[in-house]
């Protein structure tokens, strides 16, 4: 049953970011809201889809996500869905994007998304970071700008997260001192490249296959990183299709070695799901430290 409440918010969110009076037919919770809101809205304008959640939560996560999603959009040729609006409205904050209609995969389907995420790693910029901060899941994610991967890789990544893990009694002070062990190695065990324009959070739950067979991605923590650890992060759940990865090498080689370093870039994401979801995932953090002592 539709709530009056909540259908006068939805269509206060469509008059403020449309500028027209559109009235909601009907709605529908979409899966993947463990930290949002997230609805379909049909209406007579079209579908549209929108997160949303009380303002006191997260202040500006909707904000950063819709300069994520803006820098995606202008820098590459994967389809982002479009920002409509953004904002605040009856002590909630709201995010309003274009619904992607989800198709059948193109035949060249993972093909086109290895040369796709290639080109929009080709996008450099100086320094390694972003001119602001967002989210990867609900954890702020710093992205202070450093001249080095390393540097901005320990400081801006793991070391944020292990103070996060402590401050929570995730982990031990011994547990702490084992992965900082590994920050002297780490300047000589990166490739040498430029920064590389980063999805951010890219795994196969933010892809989805769009109405025309290809992918679009959604749900980014963007920044200027190491392409080498957005592909490793691809890897962590499961893993994209051997295509994928075929094509980008083709289009944009990666230095020999990047097997050996898959695991060091995938201790940020397994630490951000420590300490989002609980200790299971440092057993993993564990084992992989345990090999580089």
């Amino acid at each position: 049953m539709l709530e009056v409440d909540q259908e006068s918010f939805f269509e206060a969110v469509l008059f403020e970011s449309l500028g027209e009076e559109v009235a909601v037919r009907s709605f529908r919770v979409m899966a993947g809201g463990c930290i949002n809101n997230t609805i379909q809205l049909q209406t007579a304008a079209g579908n549209y889809f929108i997160k949303y959640h009380e303002v006191l939560a997260y202040q500006d996560m909707f904000e950063a996500e819709a300069k994520g999603l803006e820098i995606l959009r202008r820098n590459g040729r994967l389809v982002i869905p479009k920002v409509l609006g953004c904002g605040k409205i009856l002590s909630k904050s709201y995010l309003l994007l274009e619904y992607i209609d989800e198709g059948r995969m193109a035949s060249d389907y993972w093909q086109d998304l290895g040369t796709s995420l290639a080109q929009l790693h080709s996008n450099t910029q100086e320094n390694f970071g972003l001119d602001h901060h967002n989210y990867i899941g609900r954890l702020p994610q710093s992205n202070d700008e450093y001249s080095t991967w390393a540097e901005f890789f320990v400081d801006r990544r793991l070391e944020v997260q292990i103070g996060l893990a402590r401050y929570n009694d995730l982990i031990s002070e011994s547990f702490a001192r084992k992965v900082r062990n590994i920050y002297p190695c780490l300047g000589q065990l990166f490739p040498k490249e430029k920064p590389a324009l980063l999805h951010g959070d890219l795994w196969s739950g933010n892809v989805i296959v769009g109405g025309n067979g290809y992918a679009c991605l959604i749900d980014p923590a963007v920044y200027f990183g190491s392409r080498e650890a957005e592909l490793a992060f691809t890897k962590l759940f499961g893993g994209f299709d051997p295509a994928f990865y075929f094509s980008y090498q083709e289009a944009f080689p990666l230095e020999p070695g990047f097997e050996e370093r898959e695991e060091i870039y995938n201790l940020y994401p397994l630490l951000v799901h420590a300490n989002l979801f609980g200790p299971s995932y440092l057993s993993a953090v564990e084992r992989v430290v345990d090999r580089h002592q």
